[in-house]
């Protein structure tokens, strides 16, 4: 089911109990979590001294306000979305998040599982996300964690291409043009950051001829119940504030505040239902 907003496109995810084929799934030793896709584990963590293995490796160092995550990679991660045709990105009026959406649902290759999931188009960020802490590097990384602001990172799932690669080229003449497909981003809340799901050479394009790319981020939302509570919460103290404003002589410094606890509230609810839920980490294969 697909909720109607005036935002993000929220998708209400029904008769799928999980796990997905792409999830994180929980280590048994309290280690960092995996990366799965399938039968297939794209991420591992490794001890600190080891130099091999084969899926990304997560280390934690450092405590406090600030910690390093120590990342590995390999190649095999399967896009869940298909190959895109040219005359597909030049479709005039393109609702990227309904075609996200489409193949989100039709993948054998994807992280949806039953819950609420919106997509949202999204064309900045905040500086330095696709620069500084934009990850080139393969297989190894680090992401520094700080207190407070977290990563707020992207991380590749697969190496990236040359700029001059000649799939990236051609994404180039879109990116001049206009017609340059977004990324598909994936919000994962434990990394504080941004896994990149669709759409590696189109992020490399774009940065090669200077702007951002656009993208479509997925991310999970509260369930529904989680929402209401919340709602109502903030519904109380809203009729609390207005009880106590109502006890204030009328005036002109009265409506402002009036006008703009209404104001507040409006937004406060705006913004509830796309509020970022945890990432859930699923358990190993013999223990589900």
């Amino acid at each position: 089911m697909r909720e109607a907003t005036s935002g993000p496109l929220v998708l209400d995810v029904r008769g799928r109990p999980g796990p997905p084929p792409l999830r994180f799934v929980r280590a048994r030793d309290g280690g960092p979590p995996t990366l799965h896709q399938g039968d297939r584990p794209l991420t591992r963590a490794l001890p600190q001294t080891s130099s091999g293995g084969t899926p990304i490796s997560l280390r934690s160092h450092g405590d406090g306000c600030c910690r390093e995550l120590h990342l590995r990679r390999l190649p095999g991660h399967r896009s869940p979305l298909p190959p895109l045709r040219a005359a597909s990105m030049r479709t005039p009026g393109a609702d990227w998040r309904h075609r996200c959406a489409r193949w989100l649902e039709d993948t054998p290759h994807g992280p949806l599982h039953d819950g609420r999931w919106s997509l949202t188009a999204r064309a900045s960020f905040a500086p330095g996300i696709w620069t500084e802490d934009f990850v080139r590097d393969w297989p190894d990384a680090v992401l520094e964690l700080l207190c407070g602001g977290g990563w707020h990172g992207i991380l590749p799932l697969r190496p990236l291409s040359p700029p001059d690669a000649p799939r990236v080229k051609a994404y180039r003449k879109h990116a001049r043009d206009g017609t340059l497909a977004p990324v598909l981003l994936w919000w994962v809340s434990f990394l504080d950051g941004w896994l990149i799901l669709d759409g590696h050479d189109r992020a490399v394009a774009a940065l090669a001829e200077g702007t951002e790319p656009a993208c479509v981020v997925l991310a999970r939302l509260p369930e529904e119940a989680e929402w209401r509570r919340t709602a109502d919460a903030v519904a109380e103290g809203h009729a609390e504030r207005m009880a106590r404003l109502s006890e204030h002589p009328a005036g002109s410094e009265t409506e402002r505040r009036r006008a703009a606890l209404e104001r507040g509230y409006a937004d406060a609810l705006a913004t509830l239902p796309y509020d970022e839920a945890p990432t859930p980490l699923w358990p190993p294969a013999d223990d589900a």
